[in-house]
């Protein structure tokens, strides 16, 4: 992975800043895009005094102009993305039934439609040089729903259409496009949780315990990697066993 340079949403925290610190040890030049410059410095950070080569960028991946004016920059700077890992998502959960419209939208726009317009300013320079990895991020709930979150797994299957998609239409430029759909993974988003659900879910996992980020910092890295240039158009679940 060495001189490739690769760029990941949300990565200032949780998964996406494990998978920026995986990738920088794997010896990528990584861009690091979120909306907090702040974080996004602190995790910079990390990187260089590790040795590797990191870049923040600031990103809104609810608004298309964000994304294109981000991407633009990068890629003005950095000359090309190798790798990109659309890991940025939201959640507004709620049953179906009293769920509003808007969170509907916000959610579907930044998860699927910010990844979408993400995967649209890399594949010119990917096609070009003929080599592109493209990781999207989905969820087990995308696979199986989750009561309360019909937003967030429509989002996160949805995802999963489209790697499928794009799989097939960049094969031929030798560009693969796979997906990661992690289990309940210990991080932020889950922290505020219940001890009660918490138990109930560890009680549903083989491994009996939650993921770490970085045992989807791990997926993401392989995909990435030379090693993994025969698949494309996959899911890897990373979940502990709790969907198989």
């Amino acid at each position: 992975m060495q001189g490739k340079i690769a760029l990941v949403t949300g990565a200032s925290r949780g998964i996406g800043k494990a998978c920026a610190l995986t990738l920088a040890r794997a010896g990528a030049k990584v861009v690091l895009a979120a909306r907090g410059i702040e974080k996004l410095e602190e995790a910079a950070g990390e990187i260089r005094a590790n040795g590797g080569e990191a870049v923040p960028v600031t990103v809104d991946l609810s608004s298309t102009e964000s994304i294109k004016e981000a991407f633009s920059k990068t890629i003005k700077e950095q000359g090309r993305i190798d790798i990109l890992v659309n890991n940025a998502a939201i959640t507004k959960d709620n049953l179906a039934l009293r769920m509003k419209v808007d969170d509907w939208e916000s959610v579907l726009q930044t998860n699927l439609t910010g990844a979408f317009v993400c995967i649209q300013q890399v594949l010119p320079t990917m096609m070009r040089e003929r080599w592109g990895r493209i990781i999207n991020l989905s969820s087990i709930v995308g696979a199986t729903g989750n009561a309360g979150q019909a937003n967030y797994a429509a989002s996160k299957a949805g995802l999963l259409g489209l790697t499928k998609t794009l799989a097939q239409e960049m094969a031929s430029r030798n560009i693969t496009v796979n997906a990661v759909a992690p289990g309940f993974i210990d991080t932020d988003m889950t922290a505020p949780l219940s001890e009660d659900l918490k138990k109930s879910m560890l009680a549903m996992i083989p491994l009996k315990r939650f993921g770490r980020p970085e045992d989807v910092a791990w997926a993401v890295r392989f995909l990435a990697s030379d090693e993994a240039a025969y698949i494309t158009g996959q899911v890897i679940n990373v979940n502990g066993g709790m969907y198989m």
